[in-house]
């Protein structure tokens, strides 16, 4: 059962309206988005548990990943398949694929992130700046850069995710969330964001991170 807290997290994210070529995959108003705001109650849930004090602020849900499955930086493998290294996400957890998840490919960057993570035995709560999937016109199965208007958007969010949470660090992972977070008055360490062959430089980051102790 997830706490009020989390509840109000989610339901205060359904509420804002989508736009074109902006979609918010947590409205009330579509069905099959229910299953999404599960999962993300979910996560946001068992994230509680482990009590992270480090945030990962990423750009902005991919149609593969967190617009399929409402959980950021996950894709439709990791709910079908076995529980991370973690003990997170997989058959038997709780999670459920929405039917418009049918016939998209999994993310390959929620498979890097979680790789590199497992490798330092590392687990950040994850999020976005902008947490709604930005598109291109007319292609609902494309992925755009937020704009900075769009990003704003967030700020609310993951700065309740840091009070819920009680985040000691907030990490930027790339451009689009470290410019978001300086607009918001955050100075924040920044990392490589694991897409397009960015593995090797995210993971030193987080590494530099770590051994720096701006990451515990």
């Amino acid at each position: 059962m997830s706490t009020p807290s989390v509840s109000a997290f989610v339901e205060g994210l359904s509420s804002v309206p989508s736009a074109p070529g902006r979609n918010n995959f947590f409205d009330t108003a579509v069905p099959a988005n229910a299953q999404r705001r599960r999962n993300l109650e979910i996560y946001l849930q068992e994230m509680l548990d482990r009590s992270p004090k480090v945030l990962l602020l990423g750009e902005a849900p991919g149609f593969r990943g967190m617009r399929i499955t409402g959980v950021p930086f996950t894709n439709r493998t990791m709910f079908e398949g076995p529980a991370n290294g973690f003990g997170l996400f997989g058959q038997g957890k709780g999670y459920s694929l929405p039917p418009d998840s049918a016939g998209v490919p999994s993310e390959p960057t929620a498979t890097v992130m979680w790789e590199v993570l497992g490798e330092l035995q590392f687990l950040p709560l994850l999020w976005s700046a902008c947490p709604f999937h930005t598109h291109l016109a007319g292609r609902p199965r494309s992925n755009r850069t937020p704009t900075m208007a769009e990003a704003s958007l967030g700020n609310a969010f993951w700065q309740a995710l840091t009070e819920l949470f009680h985040i000691e660090t907030v990490v930027a992972v790339g451009n689009v969330a470290h410019r978001s977070l300086l607009r918001s008055g955050v100075v924040a360490p920044k990392v490589r964001h694991p897409s397009h062959g960015g593995r090797a430089g995210f993971k030193r980051g987080l590494e530099e991170l770590l051994l720096g102790g701006a990451a515990q």
